[in-house]
Formats: C-alpha cells, sequence, structure tokens
C-alpha cells in the first residue's frame, strides 16, 4: 500500500502544470530514460562509456533527476526507507564505503549539430557531488566537478554526433566525507565537511539518508542559442514610499541587467531588450570574443504598478517579463523569462520590542512564519509537491517561510510557489550549530576549534553562494539572506559573502549573520534565542515573554489514525504508554522520532487513550489548541514584545512524528487548522490567563462597525450570551476589548464550557469565527468525556471542476458536534485524496447552525469521489458527493 500510495502522488504531481521561470528561448530536460549502473566492477573508461554502440542493455533504469536510493527504490532494489524500519536494513555509505554508491549514469539523446551561428549547451543545475563527464567518446570536463550546490554548464556544440545521436555518460562520486550517522545532529559533524546537505547523516527528525543523496539530484537541460547566451539576468523593483494594496499607485523603477555570453571566437554586436507590461528598454553593446559580460540597462518607469504583497495583507501580484538579445538588433539569439513582483523589503531596528521588524512597500508586517527543511528528503522534488506544500502555508495564515542551514539553497520552483501564494521567504545558506562547532558535543568526532572550520573548502563554499544567490535572486518572496542557522560561518567566508558577493549580486535583501543573532532579536532574557520546543502549556504563551523575533519555537505534530498507517505497520499500532518516568513507546514509532514526553501530560485530561485511533484523535485535540495558542500569543503582543515568530517546524520531509502540520504524503493534521485559526489576519482571541477577549488586526485598514458576539456552550448545548456589542479594530494593532474571566470561570467549573468568539460586519456575515473547548476547574475535559452524541446532517456537492462544497447543520435540540475531521476520499480505495485544502476544518457546530466548507483537490483527481466525516461525538459517516 506504502508504495502504490507514493506512486500515485508522483503520478499525480507528473500531471500538474506549475509554470517555469527563466526558461531559456528553447531548452528541454533530459528527465526520462536514463539508465545507470555501479562504477564498481565497471573496467571501461567513459570515453569507451559514452560512446553510443557500448551496451548498457544490463544497466538499471535510472531516474534523474534524483538520487542513487531513489533510483534503486524505484527499481525495487531496496525497500521503501520511509516505511516501518525500513532505512535500517539499507546499506549506509558510512559502513560501505564511497564506492558502493558511485555511480555511471547513460542517457541518449537526439540532437543534431547546429549551424555556425547557433550553440548547444548542456546544463546541470545540481550534482552531488564530484563528477566526470562524457559525451560521445570525449571528455566534457577537463577535471572532476565538486560541489552539490554549484550549476554546471557547458558548450557541447562541437561534441555533437554528426548524425544526430548522442550519449551523454556522468560519473557521480558521493561527497569525500560522509560522516557517521551515530544518532547526533548531523551525525558526527564530519558531514559539513562538504559543501553538502547536513541533515543526511541524521537529526533529531529524521534518520540517515543511506547514501547521502548522492546523484543527478536537479535538473539536466539541453539549451539551444544563437552567438550570443542571456545568463544569470537580475530584476530589482523600487516601490518608494508607503503604499496601500488598493489604489492608483505612484510610480516603480525597475532595475534590469544580465550576463551575455558571446560564445563565438569573433566579436558581436546586439541590442539587450528587456520587456515588462508593454514597457521597452534596450542597450546597443559589442560583445568581444569567448567573454561574458554583464550589462545594465537604462532604469524602467512602471506607472500604476499592481504590487506584490505578502498574505494576508493583499494580491501576491505578478507581471511577466522578458530579456531578449537580438544580433545586430533583428536577429535573436536567446531569450530569457522572468517573472516580476513589484515590491521593495526594508528593515528597521523596533526599540520597543529590541528585534528588527520588516516592511513591504513602506508597511510593517507582523512575521507569522514556519521553518522548512526540504520538500522531500530524498530529493523527489516536484513542481505541483512545492505548489501544495506552499499552498498549505498560506492557508495557515502565514506570511514567511524560513528554508533551514542544514539543507539547501531551495529550488527556483519553490520561489515560483511562494511569489504565487505571497510567502516571503528566509534563506539560510549551508552551516549549523550543530555540526559547526558552536557548542561542545559528545557526539561529534571533531573538537570545536576544528569543526568551526568546516567546510574543507572554503572557496567552494563561496563560489556556490554566489552561484545560488544568481539563481534565485529575482523572486520577490526571496526576503532574507542567513548566512548559517545558529552560527555564522568563520571571517574568511562572512566577510566576503556579506562585504562583496551578497553586496554585488544582491544586496536588496535584509543580510542575517546567524538565524539567532542579536541583530535580528536582542535577546535580553537570555539564551540562544530558539525555542522552547515541544509542547508548552496553553497560558505560557499569553503570559510568558520569550524572544522578540524568536526563529524556532514549538515542535508537536503526530498525525491522525489514518497518517499513521501510512508508515507504521500494523503490528505496530500500539498506544504509548506513559508513566511517571518511562514512556513505553513501540520500536516503530521510537525510530520515526516520536517524542512521547511531548504529549504525556496533555491527552490524560482527555481520558488516558482507548487505542491508537483514540490517541490519535485527542492528540489532534493537543495540536490545534497548542498552534491557535502559539500564534495567538504571539499576535496578541506585536509591536510590544514581539517582531515576528517562526514555528519549528512546520512541515517533514519524510515519516517522521513530530514538527508538521501536514505529514509527508500532504495530509493536513489540527496542527495546520489550529494554525489557521490562530493566525487570521483579523481574529478575536480569548487569554486563558485574564480571560481577556483581545482583538487582533493584522492587516492594513481599520475594520469598524464589527458585531462581536461572545457565547459559551455546555454539555448538552444550552448557550449564554456573555456580550453583544459593536467594536472596532485599528490596522496593525491588538485591542483588548473585555476580560469574562469570572462568568466563564464559573461556567466551566463543574464539566468545563465551549466559547464562542465571533466578529460579524454589519450584513451578519461571520468575519471571525474562533471556538475554544475549555476545561473544568481541575483542568480536567470532564464534560467532553461523557457528551452526547449529536447527529450531525452532512451533504456534499461539486460546485465546479476541483472544488467541493460541505454542508454541515446540527439540529437545534442537540449538544455541539465538536471536532470534525473532513476527507475527500476515493470511491473506490477510500484512501484520502491528498492533497485538499479546505477552508475549515477539524470544526465544530453548534446546536441550530449551518457551516458551509469548500474542499478544493488538484483537477486531475478522478471523480469518483466521497466525503469522510467523523468528530469527537459524531458517529464517522462517508457521503455521496453530489453534481
Amino acid at each position: 500500500m506504502q508504495r502504490k500510495l507514493y506512486a500515485s502522488i508522483l503520478l499525480l504531481f507528473s500531471t500538474l502544470q506549475v509554470p517555469l521561470l527563466s526558461k531559456a528561448q528553447s531548452q528541454y530536460e533530459l528527465n526520462s530514460d536514463w539508465k545507470c549502473a555501479k562504477a564498481d566492477g565497471l573496467n571501461q573508461s567513459g570515453a569507451q562509456i559514452s560512446k553510443p554502440d557500448f551496451n548498457t542493455n544490463a544497466w538499471l533504469p535510472a531516474t534523474v533527476p534524483g538520487t542513487v536510493l531513489t533510483t534503486l527504490l524505484n527499481d525495487h532494489k531496496i525497500p521503501d526507507p520511509f516505511y516501518g524500519m525500513n532505512n535500517k536494513h539499507i546499506a549506509d555509505i558510512y559502513d560501505k564505503g564511497n564506492a558502493y554508491y558511485t555511480y555511471w549514469f547513460v542517457k541518449d539523446f537526439t540532437e543534431k549539430k547546429p549551424a555556425a551561428d547557433k550553440k548547444i549547451f548542456l546544463n546541470l543545475r545540481g550534482v552531488n557531488y564530484t563528477c566526470e563527464i562524457y559525451l560521445n567518446g570525449q571528455p566534457v570536463t577537463a577535471k572532476p566537478h565538486e560541489g552539490m550546490f554549484l550549476r554546471q554548464s557547458y558548450n557541447i556544440t562541437n561534441l555533437l554526433s554528426a548524425t544526430g545521436k548522442n550519449r551523454l555518460a556522468i560519473l557521480v562520486h558521493p561527497a569525500p566525507v560522509p560522516g557517521n550517522p551515530n544518532g547526533g545532529q548531523g551525525g558526527d559533524g564530519t558531514i559539513a565537511r562538504n559543501v553538502a546537505l547536513q541533515y543526511t547523516a541524521g537529526w533529531d527528525w529524521i534518520q540517515p539518508i543511506r547514501d547521502r543523496n548522492t546523484g543527478i539530484w536537479d535538473k539536466v537541460t539541453i539549451q539551444q542559442t544563437g552567438l550570443v547566451r542571456i545568463q544569470n539576468s537580475h530584476v530589482i523593483t523600487l516601490v518608494p514610499g508607503i503604499r496601500m494594496p488598493e489604489g492608483p499607485q505612484k510610480p516603480a523603477t525597475i532595475k534590469a541587467a544580465a550576463e551575455l555570453e558571446n560564445a563565438s571566437n569573433k566579436p558581436v554586436k546586439g541590442v539587450l531588450k528587456y520587456m515588462i507590461d508593454g514597457r521597452i528598454v534596450t542597450k546597443a553593446v559589442t560583445l568581444a570574443p569567448s567573454t561574458t559580460t554583464e550589462i545594465a540597462l537604462p532604469d524602467l518607469t512602471l506607472n500604476n504598478p499592481k504590487l506584490w504583497w505578502p498574505n494576508g495583507y493583499g494580491t501576491p501580484n505578478l507581471y511577466a517579463s522578458q530579456f531578449q538579445f537580438l544580433v545586430n538588433g533583428q536577429v535573436v539569439s536567446d531569450q530569457n523569462n522572468v517573472e516580476v513582483g513589484v515590491r521593495q523589503i526594508e528593515t528597521t531596528w523596533n526599540a520597543t520590542t529590541q528585534s528588527r521588524q520588516i516592511a513591504v512597500n513602506g508597511q510593517k508586517i507582523f512575521i507569522k512564519g514556519g521553518n522548512w527543511i526540504v520538500s522531500d528528503a530524498m530529493l523527489r522534488l516536484s513542481d505541483a509537491r512545492y505548489d501544495a506544500e506552499v499552498h498549505y502555508h498560506k492557508d495557515m495564515n502565514l506570511n514567511l517561510i524560513r528554508v533551514w542551514g542544514g539543507a539547501l539553497i531551495e529550488r527556483p520552483e519553490f520561489y515560483a510557489a511562494c511569489d504565487k501564494y505571497g510567502m516571503l521567504v528566509f534563506q539560510d545558506f549551508w552551516m549549523s550549530g550543530d555540526c559547526n562547532g558552536r557548542w561542545v558535543d559528545p557526539m561529534k568526532k571533531e573538537d570545536q576549534w576544528t569543526r568551526r572550520q568546516y567546510p574543507d573548502n572554503h572557496s567552494l563554499y563561496l563560489a556556490s553562494a554566489a552561484d545560488q544567490i544568481k539563481l534565485v535572486r529575482n523572486h520577490p518572496s526571496l526576503a532574507i539572506w542567513c548566512a548559517g542557522n545558529e552560527i555564522p560561518p568563520t571571517d574568511d567566508i562572512l566577510i566576503p559573502l556579506r562585504d562583496s558577493i551578497m553586496a554585488k549580486l544582491d544586496g536588496t535583501r535584509w543580510f542575517i549573520e546567524y538565524s539567532n543573532s542579536s541583530e535580528m532579536s536582542y535577546n535580553t532574557i537570555g539564551g540562544n534565542g530558539d525555542g522552547p520546543y515541544g509542547i508548552q502549556p496553553i497560558e505560557s504563551f499569553w503570559k510568558d515573554r520569550t524572544f522578540p523575533f524568536n526563529s524556532e519555537v514549538g515542535s508537536v505534530g503526530v498525525g491522525d489514525y489514518e497518517s499513521l498507517t501510512r508508515f507504521i505497520p500494523s503490528k505496530n499500532l500500539t498506544t504509548p504508554k506513559y508513566s511517571a518516568k518511562v514512556d513505553d513507546v513501540d520500536s516503530v514509532w521510537d525510530y520515526h522520532k516520536y517524542k512521547g514526553v511531548s504529549y504525556r501530560d496533555y491527552l490524560k485530561p482527555y481520558g488516558e487513550p482507548e487505542s491508537v485511533r483514540d490517541f490519535a484523535m485527542k492528540a489532534q485535540l493537543a495540536n490545534y489548541d497548542q498552534y491557535r495558542a502559539l500564534m495567538e500569543g504571539f499576535s496578541s503582543h506585536m509591536w510590544e514584545w514581539y517582531t515576528g515568530t517562526i514555528i519549528w517546524k512546520t512541515q517533514n520531509p519524510w515519516t517522521a512524528m513530530r514538527g508538521q502540520m501536514y505529514d509527508y504524503y500532504l495530509d493536513p493534521n489540527a496542527c495546520l487548522y489550529g494554525l489557521r485559526t490562530g493566525s487570521a489576519p483579523l481574529q478575536m482571541a480569548y487569554n486563558p490567563v485574564d480571560g481577556m477577549v483581545t482583538g487582533i488586526n493584522n492587516t492594513f485598514k481599520t475594520h469598524r462597525n464589527m458585531m462581536l458576539v461572545v457565547k459559551t456552550y455546555d454539555m448538552t448545548g444550552k448557550d449564554s450570551v456573555l456580550t453583544q456589542v459593536f467594536t472596532s479594530i485599528g490596522p496593525s494593532s491588538v485591542q483588548k476589548i473585555q476580560s469574562f474571566k469570572k462568568e466563564i470561570d464559573e461556567l466551566r467549573e463543574k464539566q468545563g464550557v465551549f466559547l464562542s468568539l465571533q466578529l460579524l460586519d454589519l450584513n451578519k456575515k461571520v468575519l471571525s469565527n474562533n471556538f475554544y473547548w475549555l476545561p473544568d476547574a481541575k483542568g480536567e475535559y470532564s464534560g467532553l468525556q461523557k457528551i452526547k452524541k449529536s447527529e450531525l446532517k452532512v451533504s456534499a456537492k461539486q460546485v465546479t471542476k476541483g472544488k467541493v462544497e460541505v454542508t454541515l447543520s446540527n439540529p437545534s435540540n442537540a449538544p455541539v458536534a465538536f471536532f470534525n475531521r473532513l476527507a475527500l476520499i476515493s470511491g473506490q480505495t477510500k484512501q484520502r485524496i491528498l492533497p485538499a485544502f479546505a477552508d475549515d476544518n477539524y470544526l465544530s457546530v453548534m446546536p441550530g447552525e449551518t457551516r458551509k466548507v469548500i474542499i478544493t483537490y488538484p483537477l486531475e483527481q478522478q471523480t469518483d469521489m466521497q466525503l469522510n466525516i467523523k468528530g469527537w461525538n459524531v458517529a464517522e459517516q462517508t457521503v455521496a458527493i453530489t453534481n
């Protein structure tokens, strides 16, 4: 079932289309029909293997882009490492030696040698770690290429076969130091001697990736151009003043430049042209033979621009734009498309909070972020998976994703999704305090002084950084560069990166020396500026002041029962048992990083879990409550205590059991919806410490003439209106309305109580709906344990292709229909359709209330669908979806 599920997700992703940015005029991917063989045991040279007549019939089909491990998995040579304990049974490179995962990759393709005024290039966007390249019996590289993050581009015009039948052969070696996966953060730390991924040797949220992601892991393309090629185009937008998302805009300035490579042995005259929104700017140039020259175009003024805004503040508008080089001003030699978001990002120091704050288009943005590792730990990357994951972050009402430093500079397709959904990006370079020596660590092989100098090749690090800056710098979502996770690089890396490379190649973003530095957040209360991790008491988020711009806080996220069954064998689906001193947890749970201490004290108030299914349900209650409280607590103190916070973490690149709002298979858990509620741009929140109902407005406009309705429900469904009053909330501000602590404490004393906070406009449309379940005076949910069943009526209809409307109606004489989980499922397999995006979930329906929920899903999904629903006191049911 596991393999079939992942295969179906891959098939779905392969059919979805997401626009690619910066695509050359004539370029295609070499992404199928590769073959591979282990190099150990092959006696032939690269020159021999790359000849079209060399027999590769016995070789394995290879996955490119992909890693060796991905190929072996797809060829059924290894079990799924993300399922059960399978990963323990796959050979690790540290034990076997690098030769075990050193492979030849071969691809036959058709490309005729072009006319004299045309050129053909081979581009590799990522190979891990070193490689030798041959084409038609000839070496393409004079020496082996080194560097996982350093792009490669080769003029192969003269190496192409006259017949048009070509063979490309690439020998890929793993990183020279694979590291010992001894259970430490990054194993024994030596993985950081390479300029590569650090998490692959294991971390506290992942087991080791056995081949350390060796392979041709990113795209391979063939590019056809004229004599001059456009490379590394660069677009900067200047938006002076303080702007609003609506209404006419004052002009913006566009600065455009590009590198022009004259691939011929003679001077070339021509014109570099840039076009955006019907405006054109040009520059005539003469390019010397065999040179690459950066050309800056005259500034362009964009009148009344449609600006790009972060999620929750406005529309992330994008413009199509294009560079062209015309030989002699007439013949297009190459062109390059770039989507542009017109925006300007600035930062200032907030003296009140003692932290940095971010402004977009002159407006300060309260940062609600999530930490991101990588989309897939085995680098099975796809445009559609990126789109789905970033879509989920948008649905959480977040506005920033931080890409953590133990992974990679994320791919342009990730940034394209962030551009589309209005997600700012905080991008780390490849450095981590765990591996790079910030702390004494007995798990590490070498001392702090030695680790402080990692990686071994500083020049490669700087060259890779410069290259990756060029790769993603045009994306409007990119907001922050960070030199390292919890530690800066050594000065001979940091200073040139900060003062030379960044200043020359970008210079428009905030650059932070490390993720929890005092220039980001002045941590007067002490500590490293990270955490706390794990479940916290709900009250702590409201009353305990922490770091004013916290780069990492919080870490739970066990999925529901359906999620657990995807990677835990049935025999291991046993309920965790807790005692005062010991957590009795199954070995598979432990291997997948379940931390029992996180849930131990937070599920007991709901009653001891009776089964795994019951445990998973109660875990969702804790998940929802935790992340709603986290973001409400931070937002309620914005500009007073905080300028932002970033959750550790919002997604998992493998089947772990912590720090995720949705699982590896893109199935949301209650964390996502609790966070969605707690992060709403406009909301009313309940402070559990003093009973204060607080309005939070995370928009740029004043919300006036809103009716606030504060109401409680007991376990029978009887309601009590505590207040019904008109209110207004100013822009980007917090307003305390009234404390109801005395009244609510009395109502909840015996069995607990439900609390509803609603904001309605003058047309009685619900603007904000926040619903709490509060424990009794002993801190237990005694009423929930005895609440009667509710006969919730459910219907679903297809609104349009890709969209289902669900209607939920609770009878007026019934108790609250509490905590209902909606899911679209296949009518045949009964498996959930993933990804699916609901505008609310894990929701409750009041007596006499009707709620509507919209669920969207990929357009290519089969039409044979049903709706499944189950709740705390609502029997599970499956209903047909009508047209």
